[in-house]
């Protein structure tokens, strides 16, 4: 993928577990972030990949990711990414011609949970459940290259969860 266009919610309530048709648990490092990219390391189940994400504010940017040898990808987290890995559980929940990615997030994370779907334009219409909370597309603080350095357990009280783990909406 050389171009993704994603938007980004919080959740007002636990309706999608549900739904949920299987979960991954992952592991993501960052390697090096500049003005420009963020480069990361990310194993997925019994899958890893090189990622490279353009840094620039918006539903639309740059990404390319690269397949790589999970024991290659595990050996990088160790090294080089001790202390900048964000841990997570993705879990899949399909509604209508698209399939939503939840993200219930661990570790200095705790406590936030992020539901993405991608699209093909950034005008695409789509079906917006009962459980879908504010659009938070356009903050930072959610990116996951900003949580690994200013994680969620940081951030004011006012901030954070509210009921049932969910992000205040």
């Amino acid at each position: 993928m050389a171009h993704e266009i994603e938007r980004k919610f919080l959740l007002a309530s636990e309706g999608w577990r549900s739904a949920v048709s299987h979960s991954v648990n992952m592991c993501q490092g960052y390697l090096a972030t500049t003005e420009a990219v963020s480069v990361r390391i990310r194993q997925e189940g019994d899958e890893a990949f090189l990622n490279l994400k353009s840094a620039t504010l918006g539903i639309s940017r740059d990404e390319f990711e690269f397949p790589l040898p999970v024991a290659g990808a595990l050996e990088v987290l160790h090294r080089f990414c001790a202390g900048r890995c964000i841990e997570k559980t993705r879990h899949y929940v399909p509604l209508g011609q698209h399939l939503w990615e939840i993200d219930e997030f661990a570790g200095a994370n705790a406590g936030l949970i992020v539901a993405e779907i991608e699209l093909a334009a950034e005008d695409e219409v789509f079906e917006r459940p009962a459980w879908l909370g504010r659009e938070v597309s356009l903050e930072t603080r959610y990116y996951n290259v900003c949580l690994v350095d200013h994680p969620y357990s940081a951030w004011p009280a006012d901030a954070r969860a509210g009921k049932g783990g969910q992000a205040a909406t």
